[in-house]
Order: structure tokens, then C-alpha cells, then sequence
């Protein structure tokens, strides 16, 4: 399929890096990263020329520390301009880099670290009242490949190495740049190791080439016209594949602006949105309904603002309609996983309000097929192919095998039914399916009736076991609006039957949360934890 993909353009053979030299040699001085700091206010830009010589002083600190093509260099930091650099550095240095969460603590930071054998893991000093730094040094201690550790911010510690320091502080591409020859990773090689963010179980270590991560950010660019006049911001964590591949790379393609920040607050958003003019804007619904209120309480100049997108999660009806008051904008709707990138995206020749009732329909290149659920015909697992998916399971391969057919389709564990314009709904996860009477429970749907009601700000449908019983116990849980106007079960059950939903899947249970659990980098609902805490 490999020819077929270059014969459609959807793989090359150029790479980032050629992305890089383009733009630094046709307009070195335009910003290709602007990164703010939120707690001191500091925002640094990188303008192309710099971002160029800083790729290859990142690339010769990592030659210096022993680092040979095809190692891994892990990197748990918090959004930042040192994470493009990285990026870029690996990538030059023909490294594989593995971004991890700022989150993720000595549980998992020891088995990711593990299963890569990262040569060098880089740290912060301080986060969240812990020292990953310290931790790095424990677990370097346990990991014979682990040979390096690099921290960035105060206090310093006997036996790392400070990040700013040696890696950018250095000019290492005076003294290591012979040795840059022929190093750095081609288009097909395997260059990006994501974990999933485990919503449902454990997570997996997902690998990219750059031809699989450019795919996505071809066919995105294409359906919204997105090119190097484009500023471009995501409300995520740059650690993730949304930050990462669309907030980093794929600006970096089209010879756009990369702008970040550190926070997902939604004052500090819209204030970027509006010192920076940013064009094209990405947030989960999670992290959008904030943005929407401040904008609300403090209307700032978002003139430049021309797309708004949502994904990782349902929309509401009610989301659609406040970023059209707010914004002044329509909202899309896109579906995507770490292990293909953004797959499906609302087009803008589809209704105004599609965001609320469908993911979309397939970038080029990509397929979809729908298997229907037995007693759900119009329901199923949704499979995909295509050019933006990944290599594989890193030394997990009989695993990523076992959700693939023979002809290449990979079981995505969602379930989808058709939205009737040659794209999809999103129903579910496989793995949070409730069953009652032998049929398929819609909950995506009474999720998204559910939060119609003032009095519910979000819900979630899960199911609980019953003992010595076939049938699950359908249980709704809410966050509620405010604190003195909770729904009750019978007008739950009530909104439900209005909305013409056939009795047995209204709920026997309803519970209140002051927050739902998510996955820190998409704001997913973590149903898994709230079975584990009504179960």
C-alpha cells in the first residue's frame, strides 16, 4: 500500500526536518513556535532560523551523550517551546522520541521507561508538589539502558543534567555537527512512541513514522485550507498526540505559527486567542466550556479566530450553540486516536449544527466500516485503514495483530453507527458497552439527552453488574449544574421517554459527582473508574 499512499500524496518522501529547512530558508525570520509560561507570564518565540539552529544544537547534545539512531529519548514536560525543539532534535539526531504526561508518576514512568529503553529521560525539577527529577535518578538507578537524566528548572541535583544548560545552552552543532551526516530518521522510519491515555485499560505504546503522522495533518489542512498564514493553538497537552502531531508538527508542515501554553484555563485561552491572533483553534468539549464562559464574562477580540474544532469526546447541542453566540463561529467536530491521528472531521458544507450529531466523515485516504452489533444492526464496532495509521504496538506485536483482519482493518474498540452524510456517530467504547435484554444500550445518546436538562451540566451511562444476572443495572451519573437544581431519576426517565427512547434503557440508578474522572491529555471520562466506585 506504501506506493499506492506516495501515488496519492498522502506519504512523501520529504520529512519534517525538510519542512524545517523550507521555511527557515524562504522566511527565517517569520515565528514558528510562541510559548507561554502562565505562572510567570514569560512567552518565547522562536522564529525559524532560530528553531533551525536550535534543532541541530538540540541534535548534537544528544550525539554528545551517546545517543545512537534508533535509541529513545523519553521527554515528561509540561507544554513548552523546548518540546518542539526536542521534537526536532530527535528527529535530526535519528532518535525516537517518546512524549510522556506531566502527570504520569512512578507506576507508570517506570514501565514506559522500561518498555522503550529510553538512553536519556527528561524531567522537571518540580511539578505538582513532586520532583520527577529525584524520581528520574531512582529509577535510572533500576534501569540499566536508562544512562541519562535531564532536568529542567531549579533546585539542581548531583547527577543530572540541567536541560537548558546542555542542550540549548551549548553550540553543540559547532562541535557535533560533522557527526549530524546521515543520522537523522526518514519518512518511513519509526520515529514517534505514544502511549494511549488507558480510559479503559492499560495503555499501549503506540508507533508512528513521520509518513503516518503526516497523512492526518494533510487531509486536515485540505478539508479546513489551513496553510502557512495559519496560527494555530490546541487546548491539550503537547505530550499528546493532539499537541503534539497537530499542535507542533503540523503547523510546522505548512510553514504556519505553533502557539501553546502551559494551562488549559480558559481566561489564560482566550487571551492567548486574542494577543496572538490565532486562526484555527482545537479543544476538547472539556476544555471548551470554560473558554466559552470566559469569553462570555470578558469578551476579547477574536477576529482572527476562523475555525473552531471539538473532538475527543460527544459535543452537546448546547456547546454547538454557545460557540456560535460567543465565538461568533461554528463548531466542527473531528474523531481520531493516538493510534491514527484525526480520522474523521464535520465539513463546513454540512449543516451548522453537525458538530452535535455526528464525528464526521473520513479525511482522504482513510476507510471506515461499520461491523453491526447482533440485535443493533444499525450499531457496530467501527474499524478503520489507512495511511495515518500506525506501525504498531511497540513489543506488543501479537497484540496490535490481534485487532487487525487480514485485509488490514484495525478494530478501534468504539462503536459507531452511520450519521447519514457518509460520515459517523460515535456510540461508545466496546469496552464500556451496557447490554440490557440483549440489546446494545445506546448511552452516547442518553448521555447527550441527559445534559439537555438545566440542572445537568454533564452525564455518564454506565453499567453496573448484577449479581447472578446477565443484564447490567443502567446507572446515570451527573455533575450536576448547580447545587439546587439536581434532576431526579423519574425526570430523567421522563427527558428520556420524551425524546422517544424505548423504556428498557432508561436508567434504574442516578448518582451524583462533583467532577467525572478523565484522561488527563483528552478529557475523556474515565467510565472505568466511575464502574469501579458505584460497582
Amino acid at each position: 500500500m506504501s506506493e499506492e499512499y506516495r501515488r496519492r500524496g498522502w506519504w512523501r518522501d520529504e520529512t519534517f526536518l525538510d519542512d524545517l529547512r523550507r521555511h527557515a530558508r524562504e522566511h527565517p525570520g517569520e515565528a514558528a513556535v510562541v510559548a507561554r509560561r502562565t505562572g510567570p507570564g514569560d512567552t518565547r518565540t522562536l522564529d525559524y532560523a532560530e528553531l533551525a539552529l536550535l534543532t541541530d544544537r538540540c541534535a548534537g547534545a544528544l550525539i554528545e551523550l551517546g545517543v545512537r539512531p534508533g535509541d529513545t529519548v523519553a521527554v515528561h514536560l509540561t507544554n513548552g517551546w523546548e518540546l518542539t525543539v526536542l521534537a526536532l532534535g530527535c528527529l535530526r539526531a535519528g532518535a525516537r522520541i517518546c512524549p510522556l504526561l506531566p502527570v504520569y508518576r512512578e507506576r507508570e514512568l517506570a514501565a514506559y521507561l522500561r518498555l522503550t529503553e529510553s538512553r536519556v529521560f527528561i524531567t522537571l525539577a518540580e511539578f505538582g508538589g513532586e520532583a520527577p527529577g529525584e524520581l528520574g535518578l531512582r529509577l535510572a538507578a533500576g534501569l540499566p539502558s536508562l544512562e541519562h537524566v535531564v532536568v529542567s528548572g531549579e533546585p539542581r541535583l548531583q547527577g543530572v543534567l540541567d536541560l537548558h544548560e546542555f542542550f540549548f545552552g551549548t553550540p553543540w552543532e559547532k562541535t557535533r555537527g560533522a557527526d549530524l551526516e546521515g543520522r537523522e530518521l526518514g519518512p518511513d522510519e519509526p520515529y514517534l512512541i505514544l502511549f494511549t491515555s488507558g480510559t479503559t485499560g492499560e495503555p499501549k505504546g503506540v508507533l508512528h513514522s513521520q509518513n503516518t503522522l503526516y497523512a492526518p495533518i494533510r487531509g486536515e489542512a485540505e478539508i479546513f485550507g489551513l496553510g502557512g498564514a495559519d496560527v494555530v493553538t490546541m487546548v491539550a497537552a503537547y505530550t499528546h498526540y493532539t499537541g503534539f502531531v497537530r499542535g507542533m508538527l503540523m503547523p510546522l508542515a505548512l510553514g504556519g505559527t505553533a502557539v501553546f501554553q502551559d494551562s488549559t484555563d480558559g481566561a489564560a485561552t482566550a487571551d492567548l486567542l486574542a494577543e496572538h491572533r490565532v486562526t484555527y483553534l482545537y479543544a476538547p468539549p472539556h476544555f471548551l466550556r470554560p473558554l466559552v464562559d470566559a469569553q462570555r464574562a470578558e469578551p476579547r477580540d477574536l477576529g482572527a479566530l476562523r475555525r473552531v474544532v471539538g473532538g475527543s469526546a460527544p459535543i452537546p447541542t448546547r456547546l454547538v450553540r454557545e460557540v456560535g453566540e460567543v465565538f461568533g463561529r461554528r463548531l466542527f467536530s473531528l474523531w481520531g486516536m493516538s493510534e491514527n491521528g484525526a480520522v474523521t472531521i464535520s465539513r463546513p458544507d454540512d449543516p451548522v449544527d453537525w458538530a452535535a450529531h455526528s464525528d464526521g466523515s473520513p479525511i482522504a485516504g482513510m476507510e471506515l466500516r461499520i461491523d453491526p452489533l447482533p440485535g443493533r444492526e444499525e450499531t457496530g464496532v467501527l474499524r478503520v485503514r489507512g495511511p495515518a495509521q500506525c506501525l504498531g504496538y511497540l513489543r506488543r506485536e501479537e497484540l496490535y495483530a490481534s485487532s487487525c483482519d487480514e485485509d488490514g482493518w484495525f478494530d478501534t474498540g468504539d462503536l459507531a453507527r452511520h450519521d447519514g452524510r457518509g460520515g459517523i456517530r460515535i456510540t461508545g467504547r466496546t469496552k464500556d458497552t451496557v447490554f440490557r435484554n440483549g440489546f446494545f444500550v445506546p448511552t452516547t445518546e442518553m448521555e447527550e439527552i441527559l445534559a439537555r436538562h438545566p440542572g445537568v451540566e454533564e452525564a455518564a451511562v454506565i453499567g453496573l453488574p448484577v449479581l447472578g444476572g446477565a443484564d447490567q443495572t443502567i446507572c446515570a451519573v451527573v455533575r450536576p449544574a448547580s447545587a439546587d437544581g439536581r434532576i431526579g431519576l423519574g425526570e430523567a426517565r421522563a427527558l428520556l421517554r420524551d425524546a422517544g427512547m424505548t423504556a428498557f434503557f432508561w436508567p434504574e440508578r442516578l448518582e451524583f459527582v462533583d467532577a467525572l474522572p478523565r484522561a488527563a491529555a483528552t478529557g475523556k471520562v474515565r467510565k472505568v473508574d466511575l464502574r469501579d466506585r458505584f460497582a
